[in-house]
């Protein structure tokens, strides 16, 4: 599968629309769910154990979509699996009124993962150029000296990418997922939940208000993308509709990055190693 396909290299501008939002892979998803993706699964987990042991990489992964795109459910069928004392998981919801006296940036830092570790961002700080962008809540101390409205967004980009080239040269991997979904599949998925009772918890008032502004989303998810898809931060532009395929292609694509870092378990040397062969001897004695 050539996953270059799916990603934003950041050379040129393009278009969102360009990108489909189905691959028409439905009929797949038996297939993708109990054959494909298990051994991707499988092959992820050993990766992500000797990363984890290895303790000189960490990835930020970044999972960003409208709702009912599948991220949460990227989450429960693909990184769940991995070992638990390396995974780290932080949803960054609307700002607190403590977050809200910082700068815009200071509450992904407890979010950030540890070397060893993946830490996922289920929504990220990609919130601060899309929503704020879409419904103008952005206060008089949000805008540094000689920003304004017009010009605040741009900065805000060259930030960002400024923030996450410092996490790469720190050995901190960021791989970033759009979930590309069609506003026809988002009224059928919410629709599905607002029907059946043991889904309606995942239901929100505001998933419906915002439909509204698809078209804005649209423009704002766009520029999102041609300004912060980097080579050391790529963006990949997933086809959503398709459920199962696009999990599918988060596997394939952190594989990818794990088997580029080729982590390694740690060695036992020198004295270690001595005092290792000593005490198997004596528990062997026992």
């Amino acid at each position: 599968m050539n996953l270059n396909y799916y990603k934003v290299t950041g050379d040129e501008k393009i278009k969102l629309s360009d990108y489909p939002t189905t691959e028409n892979k439905t009929n797949d998803n038996e297939k993708i769910r109990d054959e494909i993706i298990p051994p991707l699964v499988k092959k992820l987990k050993d990766l992500h154990m000797k990363m984890n042991a290895e303790e000189k990489h960490g990835i930020l992964v970044v999972l960003q979509a409208l709702d009912a795109a599948g991220k949460d459910e990227s989450i429960s069928h693909i990184f769940v699996n991995l070992n638990p004392q390396g995974l780290k998981t932080t949803t960054l919801s609307k700002p607190t009124e403590e977050e809200m006296k910082h700068d815009y940036l200071w509450r992904l830092h407890n979010a950030l993962p540890a070397r060893g570790e993946v830490g996922i961002l289920n929504r990220s700080h990609y919130e601060e150029v899309i929503a704020p962008r879409i419904h103008d809540v952005l206060l008089e101390g949000d805008y540094p000296e000689g920003a304004d409205e017009t010009t605040i967004w741009s900065l805000r980009f060259e930030q960002i990418r400024n923030f996450e080239k410092y996490l790469y040269q720190n050995n901190f991997h960021i791989v970033k997922f759009f979930f590309h979904m069609s506003k026809d599949e988002q009224k059928r998925r919410l629709l599905e939940r607002m029907k059946n009772p043991d889904k309606q918890w995942e239901f929100s008032f505001s998933d419906v208000e915002e439909r509204e502004h698809w078209d804005e989303y649209q423009k704002v998810f766009e520029d999102m993308l041609n300004e912060t898809s980097t080579d050391y931060a790529p963006w990949f532009v997933l086809p959503a509709d398709d459920e199962w395929h696009s999990r599918r292609l988060v596997n394939e694509i952190m594989l990818d990055l794990l088997e580029r870092l080729d982590p390694k378990y740690p060695e036992t040397t020198g004295e270690d190693k001595e005092k290792l062969e000593e005490y198997i001897k004596r528990l062997e004695k026992e």
